[in-house]
């Protein structure tokens, strides 16, 4: 007996050194930060990080997370439909934009979120983990830090139809396939003497920057229709840049429905189907074309689509509208992860659209060790309305994370967010844009000089300044090649008298 007793009394002495020992070991351990979402808010908030001064033991190490292999710079989508920008300046690899600095990059969707510092605990005894995330691949990730940037989707299932009919335009690869799209339309429809119709759904700015690139691309072989349940369009958009907007629009001929919403959306390949709703549509310009029914039966290879038009103000009647292609730029969710099934009770504080509730430091109510950013979060500025989910909030708000991240590391005070809008801008083609600064009321830059204004702003906001310079090349590039062919056409008109 007096063996045993010695015997459990050394195990439970090694058990003990063995803790110790460990316990050593969790604190010199570099903290862990993982980042899920590679847009603006995940990107630029491990950018900031590497940036910092950091003492060598507490110097994070830094996992990124994403299920794309590229970054997106989803402002200058538009510029890839009008040829504009190439793929690689826009959408460059995550591991080139890495490769000098000590971020590790993961390609992965996020399948399960397990959090262990709800009601304000850092973590377990004995622990050094603030949780873990589960990818889709069955790597688990155990934290110390943990950052949500991981944006939205489109909400296509709210209108029937529209999930399997419309293309939405978020992504890269919502870009390229409205792009072959097009093209296909292009070569299909070229020479017929018909035109290529497209409707874009939703008139924010978004749906308006697309219709007027659309517009411009396709010019007179094609009818663009913008569909906004709002009586005007970019209703939070600046006066200027809505007033330019509209001229913009006007001159190319964009037919604007507002005061609708969509009811369903639905394919149709029969001519006579077409002819049908043409000729009883409200519209004049459909009812004036309903006398060409026999130019519809050459094109019965064509996949129609046919859009069920409801007003949504007094006095409108409803409408019928035939599409070729339709572009859905209305309503978004919230992409955050789910909880393992026993964090119910510690599940994260979430709005009805389904983003985090954050304190001012942007960090999850509850959660001191999950920060949370862009679409995934739900700020309140100081009149109590939550801040929109745009690029310029994701950059502000990505800086100041990652100095927070830096400040909770380092025992430091958290400073609290302040939005500061700088103005707003939107893209009208290849050489037209509004651009209204916050610092000059009143004042709307619009035209080729707001095009290359808002390039310029755009091209310093690019990730690394490697990146930055490469695309600076080949914009300065492409622009000399253009000032030259536009002096030669116009020397060739002067010299053909």
């Amino acid at each position: 007996m007096e063996v045993l007793r010695r015997y459990r009394k050394v195990r439970r002495h090694q058990l003990d050194t063995l803790g110790l020992i460990r316990r050593r070991n969790l604190s010199l351990q570099r903290p862990r930060v993982c980042i899920l979402g590679g847009g603006f808010g995940g990107l630029y908030t491990a950018l900031r990080l590497e940036s910092l001064v950091w003492p060598d033991s507490k110097k994070p190490q830094v996992l990124l997370v994403d299920q794309s292999e590229r970054f997106v710079f989803k402002p200058m989508l538009y510029e890839l439909l009008s040829g504009e920008v190439e793929e690689w300046e826009i959408a460059p690899r995550f591991t080139d934009l890495l490769a000098s600095t000590g971020i590790q990059f993961f390609q992965d969707r996020v399948k399960l979120l397990h959090p262990l510092d709800h009601l304000g605990i850092n973590a377990p005894p004995g622990s050094g983990s603030g949780g873990t995330v589960q990818l889709e691949s069955g790597l688990l990730v155990e934290y110390d830090w943990l950052v949500l940037a991981l944006g939205a989707e489109p909400k296509l299932d709210v209108v029937p139809g529209a999930a399997e009919y419309a293309l939405p335009f978020s992504t890269l690869e919502d870009a390229l396939k409205v792009d072959n799209k097009l093209k296909a339309l292009e070569r299909r429809k070229f020479g017929k003497g018909s035109e290529i119709r497209v409707a874009v759904v939703g008139c924010g700015y978004s749906g308006v920057e697309l219709a007027a690139t659309i517009s411009e691309r396709l010019q007179e072989r094609g009818i663009v229709t913008a569909i906004n349940v709002e009586t005007t369009i970019c209703p939070t958009a600046p006066p200027g840049n809505r007033e330019v907007a509209m001229k913009v629009l006007s001159s190319r001929k964009v037919q604007l429905l507002l005061g609708y919403f969509v009811r369903n959306i639905r394919k149709s390949r029969d001519a006579e189907e077409s002819f049908y709703f043409r000729r009883n549509s409200e519209d004049p310009e459909m009812r004036k074309e309903s006398g060409t029914a026999k130019g519809f039966e050459a094109e019965d290879d064509v996949e129609k689509l046919i859009l069920e038009l409801q007003p949504a103000q007094r006095g409108l009647q409803s409408q019928i509208l035939e599409a070729d292609l339709v572009l859905w730029t209305v309503g978004s969710k919230p992409s955050l992860p789910d909880l393992e099934p026993w964090d119910t009770p510690h599940e994260l504080p979430l709005t009805a659209r389904g983003q985090a509730e954050t304190d001012e430091t942007l960090r999850v109510k509850g959660h001191p060790r999950i920060f949370a950013l862009g679409d995934s979060s739900a700020l309140r500025d100081s009149d109590g309305k939550i801040l929109p989910a745009t690029a310029q909030v994701a950059f502000q708000q990505a800086d100041f994370t990652g100095w927070n991240l830096w400040a909770a590391i380092n025992d430091r005070p958290l400073l609290p967010f302040r939005f500061q809008n700088l103005g707003e801008m939107m893209t009208l083609g290849r050489n037209d844009a509004a651009i209204s600064p916050s610092f000059i009321d009143g004042l709307t830059v619009e035209g080729p000089v707001g095009h290359a204004a808002r390039k310029f702003a755009y091209l310093i906001r690019l990730p690394t300044d490697e990146h930055r310079i490469k695309v600076g090349m080949s914009w300065l590039a492409k622009s000399a090649i253009d000032s030259v062919a536009s002096l030669q056409s116009t020397l060739t008109r002067v010299l053909s008298g």
